[in-house]
């Protein structure tokens, strides 16, 4: 009597009824009289013969059998070899027989799988898909590993909110025992968040909560975002932002618990639910710093911190004074600190008595920094951003500010520095692991601007050329009235030292006709050097010759302007130094920044001036006041004088050039035209530019009533500025009484860039200047 295991029977069909059949199969085999068993028992086996095999090796499929040439023949035996073959998956059929005192094994091998494809996804590539699915090209095929992979492309589509994929795998037959596998998708559409709601929430409404989470509720103008697509990796990252936000405004036992997502019966959206216990909400009513080192004053330390008596509890400011604290005392000389804050609550009278308790840590070295994961990334290009060295004291903020400086160096998409313990007791190895990122870009664009007009433009940059940290740009603008084209390359580290190196090649033209009637055409070269002093203190330097060329003067343009037409050689040294204590460089909230500029012109070339220039801000964060980082106060000045000398060169007397005078109006003093203010000529209205410059703003950002993922804020801002010393002569305006202009604007984080509305006033003005009141432009200003 034969011992039959039937397999599936291979077709050009779906592969539910494959599965089916396997079913059958199975119960097939399991509901027959025990094959095995009815043979009769005798003697021992002679030989094992393999029948039907084509790809598999005999001895392969006798390793897998219990009954080996010599032993008894054992019913039990010889169907636990029978299902031993079928689990490996290599056959689709397994057959077991006796012929006399042989044990015949005829085995129908599982298809050898061609090629795996897709078909009908848009929404998720290829390949996206192809690591998520197990059948490869080469590998066999069954169906389990088909419904399997059919089941991971189904979460996959869950995970990006389409609960109504549908997926259905295909197989064809091919020669030689192949087969192809499809995979027919239907992707349905996106399952959206429709309403969101809050259980347990009494201090803040339903509409301040949904502020706080990413996920949004479904709406027309959310095509750029996928935020009001349903996503169950969310919700915890959610509940977290619910908690941070209740603890940054006093309340120290909240509580986020659950967060529910219900399917609509059409499973095309979904409704969220979030429990929140609120708990009692404190003021800080003592705030207390303790340190067991001798001859640290506590008091100068206690000032220095951002969180006050009397204020309400937050959470953040919390972890950012035990940083705060840290440091403060690394720098007195202390290079191991453990700061430990410690919060007594009185839930009746809703205060904490806060005290930072500061000791000695443990005496711990730096044994080694490791750096995994940039493959492209030469080591020393992350090594030299670590403001902590092998062998040195371990100190937490420097860790922490050798990762924001890897990270902004925007080579990487994640930073991740830990630590582990090193080669003995007190020693730590600083492990860095690094993500690499596409650092090369191709930007193709086009806008409108107020200073520039229509314009397009090109560029091509790689910030990390061959893994070295080297910076080189190639860009081409070209607008109704100005016109660029640059080259290039800078070194952060020129020859790993703190020593930043970069060369410049530029042809620069403007059309000056609608103001001053002119154009202006610079070509040249410049190389630069700039180096920290320390973290916030850097200084550059740099040295220019262009060629300036004045020409297509208007006939109808100022006899001042006409002096100054034809060609001149500029030789210039300069020098920067600037002083920035702002959070970060783009769109910063608090802090400060101080630069100061200097020009001498001379050393050579045809002209010969000092130019000075200062600039300053300050941005105080009204996050307190208003319960939102987008309330931030700007505060900014700025002051310019440039005083030529050496022999005049003109009719008029005098020694300095028009393109190298200040301009006032538009973008620095808003609600008056470009050059709108200042020396203009009495009969030409030409604007002449002047010698000494300065101007105020005070700026205040704020949310608008919409929704923050469309990216816009709001401004309310006040301009105050004069220009003076322009050229001498009874044919000329010149006063220096102050100009003031007030107005609204909207800035807006497009996916195109930060672009700038402006609507403004001038205020205070002279009946010659040229005002402006609608302003539209790209980029931050300052």
């Amino acid at each position: 009597m034969n011992t039959t295991l039937r397999g599936l029977l291979l077709a050009s069909v779906c592969l539910a009824p494959l599965a089916a059949a396997t079913d059958g199969a199975a119960q097939s085999r399991r509901g027959a009289a025990p094959a095995p068993a009815a043979v009769p028992n005798g003697g021992p086996v002679t030989a094992v013969e393999v029948r039907g095999n084509q790809r598999i090796d005999v001895d392969t499929v006798r390793s897998y059998m219990l009954i080996q040439p010599g032993d008894a023949y054992d019913p039990d035996r010889a169907d636990r070899s029978l299902r031993s073959l079928f689990a490996t998956g290599l056959f689709a059929d397994v057959r077991m027989s006796r012929d006399g005192s042989r044990v015949i094994v005829t085995v129908q091998e599982n298809p050898v799988v061609n090629r795996v494809a897709f078909e009908g996804n848009r929404k998720i590539s290829d390949d996206t898909l192809r690591p998520e699915v197990q059948l490869r090209p080469r590998g066999v095929f069954t169906s389990q590993l088909a419904q399997a992979d059919r089941q991971r492309i189904l979460d996959l589509y869950a995970r990006r909110g389409r609960f109504a994929a549908r997926v259905e795998p295909k197989i064809i037959r091919l020669d030689q025992n192949r087969v192809d596998v499809v995979y027919e998708i239907t992707e349905g559409d996106a399952a959206l968040v429709s309403r969101i709601n809050f259980v347990g929430n009494r201090t803040y409404s339903d509409g301040r909560l949904r502020d706080v989470i990413s996920t949004r509720e479904q709406a027309f103008y959310r095509f750029f975002s996928s935020s009001d697509t349903f996503d169950p990796d969310r919700l915890n990252f959610d509940k977290e932002l619910m908690r941070r936000f209740y603890l940054r405004n006093g309340f120290a036992d909240v509580e986020v618990g659950t967060a529910s997502a219900e399917l609509a019966p059409d499973r095309s959206s979904f409704f969220l639910t979030y429990q929140v216990n609120e708990g009692t909400r404190y003021r800080i009513r003592r705030l207390t710093v303790n340190t067991t080192f001798p001859n640290l004053e506590t008091a100068s330390l206690r000032q220095r911190l951002d969180i006050a008596e009397g204020n309400w509890y937050d959470g953040d400011a919390v972890e950012r004074a035990t940083q705060q604290l840290s440091d403060l005392v690394n720098l007195r000389g202390y290079p191991f600190v453990d700061v430990q804050p410690q919060v007594e609550r009185d839930r009746e009278n809703g205060t904490i008595d806060l005290t930072f308790n500061i000791t000695e840590a443990p005496r711990i070295y730096v044994d080694r920094i490791d750096i995994t994961g940039n493959s492209r990334t030469q080591d020393r290009v992350v090594r030299r951003e670590f403001r902590i060295a092998e062998g040195d004291a371990f100190n937490a903020a420097q860790i922490r500010r050798s990762r924001e400086r890897i990270r902004n160096l925007g080579y990487f998409s994640d930073v991740q520095v830990t630590s582990t313990p090193g080669s003995a007791a007190d020693r730590a190895v600083i492990n860095t692991n690094v993500t690499e990122r596409a650092t090369g870009e191709v930007s193709i664009g086009g806008g409108y601007s107020t200073d520039a007009g229509f314009l397009a433009d090109l560029g091509l940059r790689e910030r990390n050329l061959l893994g070295t940290g080297v910076d080189a740009r190639l860009n081409g603008t070209i607008a109704q009235r100005r016109s660029q084209v640059d080259v290039s390359v800078t070194d952060p580290y020129f020859l790993d030292r703190n020593l930043a190196v970069g060369a410049d090649v530029f042809l620069v033209q403007r059309n000056l006709q609608s103001y001053s009637g002119y154009y202006e055409r610079r070509m040249g070269f410049a190389v630069r050097a700039g180096y920290e002093i320390n973290e916030r203190l850097r200084q550059n330097w740099s040295y220019t010759l262009v060629d300036r060329n004045v020409y297509n003067i208007l006939s109808t343009a100022s006899r001042y302007i006409q002096e100054q037409r034809g060609r001149t050689l500029l030789s210039q040294v300069s020098q920067t130094l600037s002083y920035d204590m702002r959070d970060t460089a783009i769109e910063a909230r608090r802090g400060y920044l101080l630069r100061w500029g200097l020009d001498v012109a001379g050393l050579g070339g045809d002209v010969a001036y000092i130019r000075n220039r200062v600039d300053a801000a300050l941005l105080l964060p009204f996050e307190r006041v208003f319960g939102d980082p987008d309330y931030v106060l700007q505060l900014s000045a700025n002051f310019g004088h440039l005083h030529p000398f050496g022999s005049r060169f003109s009719a008029s007397g005098e020694r300095d050039r028009i393109v190298d005078r200040f301009f006032l109006g538009g973008e620095n003093l808003r609600g008056f035209a470009i050059a709108g203010i200042g020396p203009r000529d009495v009969n030409t209205r030409d604007s002449l530019g002047g010698r000494m410059m300065w101007t105020t703003s005070a700026e205040m950002r704020f949310p608008l009533p919409l929704p923050s993922e469309l990216g816009l804020i709001g401004r309310a801002f006040v301009d105050a500025g004069a220009l003076s010393q322009g050229p001498r002569g009874n044919d000329i305006f010149n006063s220096s009484v102050p100009r003031i202009g007030a107005g609204v604007g909207i800035s807006w984080r497009s996916p195109f860039g930060l672009i700038n509305i402006d609507v403004a006033q001038a205020i205070s003005k002279q009946r010659y200047d040229e005002t402006q009141v609608f302003r539209f432009g790209f980029g931050t200003r300052f």
